[in-house]
């Protein structure tokens, strides 16, 4: 005997999960103010690489800048977005992962590496990837310390000032 199907009762009583549509519906502002900061950080990324071309067994200078001044920044942005500023929905998905995001480049990296080994200098290639990350975390690291140093500095500078001295 066939089963009856239940009677329509309208739309679902408990939330589904969301998938990649539901995602889109729900965070469209995020996504607009990503491929913004994405554009602006891949002009600039581009702008870098048309200052300073590189021939086949060259060192990409200018993707290596990219990565290492993004690196720099990052450090920087972070420590402002969890220690010093108010929250704010719109900065970390702007400049942390669109404008830095668009600007530094993991693939251009690896393919400037990659066009390295075909072109015969393994080595430098070898030497390109490996400083080139070793260099990225120290500048992510000195992001945070000098912007770390510079508020803490400021902070102390503020608390000394004869303004916050008077009593209200």
């Amino acid at each position: 005997m066939p089963r009856a199907h239940p009677p329509d009762r309208g739309p679902a009583t408990r939330p589904t999960p969301p998938g990649l549509a539901g995602t889109i519906r729900e965070r469209w502002d995020l996504l607009l103010v990503i491929a913004a900061g994405g554009a602006l950080g891949s002009l600039g990324r581009w702008a870098l690489a048309q200052a300073f071309p590189h021939g086949r067994r060259g060192i990409p200078a200018a993707t290596w800048t990219a990565n290492l001044v993004g690196s720099f920044v990052l450090g920087g942005l972070l420590v402002l977005v969890t220690e010093v500023w108010p929250p704010r929905r719109y900065v970390r998905p702007f400049l942390g992962v669109g404008v830095l995001g668009g600007f530094t480049t993991f693939s251009t990296y690896m393919l400037d590496a990659h066009t390295l080994v075909d072109a015969g200098a393994a080595g430098r290639a070898a030497a390109y990837v490996l400083g080139t990350l070793v260099t990225g975390l120290f500048a992510c690291w000195g992001g945070i310390a000098l912007t770390r140093a510079t508020v803490r500095t400021q902070r102390d500078r503020l608390r000394r000032s004869p303004i916050a001295k008077e009593k209200p």
